[in-house]
């Protein structure tokens, strides 16, 4: 194949892509299905208390509009493909960040990497390595794969971080709680003062959720449930089902929440050993290498007298 028909392939290939990416974000008729599929989107973010324009941060400047529009845009299609993404959202909404501006960041590196990819070649190419033209459409490709999914990457960290904070802040309240409840405190006044004694992102959340609650005339276990639900924490859905067993004898409330703050005492104590072990295991083998290491420095000087002779 002569190389002006890989160059014409390589610029077709380009095209059709370009033409199916503006195609897919480009606004067209909606069905039926997109339809029910968007109201049953907007009903969920109400219920959530999040109205649709608040996911997308307020910024200032033509860039922020350009990023806002770009990440309804693509929010949109997302919804008319019926791709909910839950545990994405949840991981989102445990960092508070919004969807449609996350949605944005991803096309914008996805761009970014595709001309990334054939700016690498041409670097590569004036050293005077590489000259197939399909090189620089690989590269391309590969490369708006790759910062294409990198915030998926950072946020499902960033997520599984704080939510290991969240279940130790919930260990802490549910002690809390029991104590209030020690104290002759009813159930609901118990929940509410102990999310009070912290300005903490976590008990914020809680305390939120409660107030939540009283609000739309919810029991409170059932919106922490929901909590528990939306930022994927399944301690905090477990204790939604024990309150909601338990509610009416304050003796068994006070004995379950106990047991279940030593439960994940013990659970976090266990994790925090395993860490320890993995860490002190990857120490050993650094020191192994390092032996080894200092071992060919000390015999190298023998062998190669030995070869010689």
């Amino acid at each position: 194949m002569s190389p002006l028909t890989l160059t014409a392939l390589a610029g077709a290939v380009a095209g059709l892509g370009l033409f199916l990416l503006v195609r897919a974000l480009a606004p067209g008729r909606k069905g039926a299905v997109a339809s029910v599929a968007e109201i049953d989107a907007l009903r969920a973010r109400t219920a959530a208390h999040q109205p649709a324009g608040s996911a997308v941060p307020a910024e200032a400047g033509r860039f922020g509009a350009a990023r806002a529009r770009l990440g309804a845009r693509v929010a949109a299609f997302y919804l008319r493909q019926g791709w909910e993404l839950r545990s994405l959202r949840s991981d989102l909404d445990v960092l508070e960040r919004g969807w449609e501006g996350f949605l944005a960041t991803k096309v914008v590196l996805g761009a970014v990497g595709l001309f990334f990819g054939p700016f690498l070649f041409s670097i590569v190419w004036l050293i005077g390595f590489g000259s197939s033209p399909l090189i620089p459409v690989w590269l391309a490709l590969f490369f708006a794969v790759l910062f294409f999914l990198l915030p998926d990457v950072e946020v499902r960290r960033d997520a599984a971080k704080k939510r290991r904070d969240l279940r130790r802040v919930v260990g802490a309240y549910l002690d809390l709680v029991a104590m209030n409840l020690a104290g002759g405190r009813g159930l609901p006044e118990a929940l509410k003062a102990a999310s009070e004694v912290s300005d903490g992102w976590a008990l914020r959340r809680i305390r939120d959720a409660l107030a939540d609650a009283r609000i739309t005339g919810q029991s409170q276990w059932q919106a922490l449930g929901a909590l528990g639900t939306r930022l994927g924490v399944d301690e905090l859905k477990d204790l939604s089902a024990s309150l909601a067993l338990v509610a009416d004898d304050g003796a068994k409330v006070r004995a379950s929440l106990a047991s279940r703050a030593e439960t994940m005492r013990h659970r976090e104590l266990a994790e925090i050993e395993g860490s320890a072990g993995e860490k002190s295991q990857s120490m050993l083998v650094a020191q192994l290498m390092l032996c080894a290491g200092f071992l060919v420095f000390l015999i190298y000087p023998a062998a190669m007298r030995v070869f010689q002779i």
